[in-house]
């Protein structure tokens, strides 16, 4: 273990004795686990987390950011106990380091992508080669994820790259630190247009689906969850059995995901 890691877990465990030294003991393994999940996975997570604990789960303890920021975090120490990530080189960053479980590893979840607008905006497009992206924006900007580290906004870049017209907006891209932050943005009116996930332009009234980029347009959208190599959490595993049960799955549907993993229990 590195010294960064070390040291970031002895500051974690001091203020863990500080902040339960009034608290009765209890087994690791008990405790709820620490899920660090990819923004996008907010709703569907949260509804799940609900769902399981009234199934007799402890319930979980979620922390949701862009992957990129998480898998850094989990790099440097960070007591994690379960990793989903928005696309699979995040996971695989972490595989390399051997700080995940491989033999826990599901590809559990797709997504779209899609181009977003303000709920009372009028503009409308087809998306394919060389569609007029710069001129709908009307001089504003385009929302995304950071194009160079998020999923979201990897798949995003590579859509417009392939589509040409990249180079048309690029220099007209807001980037935001995850894609709930790049909809929120286009949800406040502040950009009249924005690159997010179907599932997250489905869960704000704000803004509405103005196209759908073609699958073939980027890499396939996966979100891949695995435990780390670190955690001890029997609890950790058994919400990620709950995770790849059938009423997970409806519960993800529900949000627009699509169950990517045939054998689930």
């Amino acid at each position: 273990m590195t010294n960064r890691r070390c040291l970031f877990r002895l500051l974690t465990a001091v203020a863990l004795v500080i902040g339960g030294l009034c608290q009765a003991p209890a087994h690791a393994q008990d405790k709820a686990p620490v899920v660090f999940a990819a923004a996008s996975l907010k709703n569907a997570l949260d509804d799940a987390n609900a769902a399981w604990k009234q199934a007799g789960g402890s319930g979980a303890t979620l922390s949701y950011a862009a992957s990129s920021a998480l898998a850094k975090q989990i790099e440097a120490g960070a007591p994690a106990d379960l990793f989903a990530s928005a696309d699979l080189a995040w996971m695989d960053y972490l595989t390399g380091r051997k700080l995940i479980r491989p033999d826990s590893r599901v590809d559990l979840l797709g997504n779209d992508l899609v181009l977003i607008a303000p709920a009372n905006s009028t503009v409308s497009a087809e998306i394919a080669s060389g569609f007029p992206l710069r001129s709908m924006l009307s001089g504003g900007k385009l929302a995304m994820a950071n194009v160079d580290s998020v999923p979201a906004g990897k798949y995003g870049k590579a859509s417009l790259q392939k589509l040409g017209v990249w180079s048309d907006v690029e220099g007209s891209v807001a980037q935001a630190e995850n894609v709930r932050a790049a909809l929120l943005l286009v949800s406040r009116g502040e950009a009249p247009l924005g690159i997010v996930y179907k599932t997250d332009a489905v869960s704000d009234p704000s803004v509405r689906i103005v196209a759908t980029f073609h699958a073939d347009s980027h890499e396939p959208i996966v979100y891949p969850f695995a435990l780390t190599a670190d955690t001890n959490s029997t609890q950790a595993e058994a919400f990620l059995t709950f995770l790849k049960s059938d009423a997970a799955a409806a519960l993800f549907r529900k949000q627009g995901f699509t169950i990517l993993d045939p054998a689930r229990p």
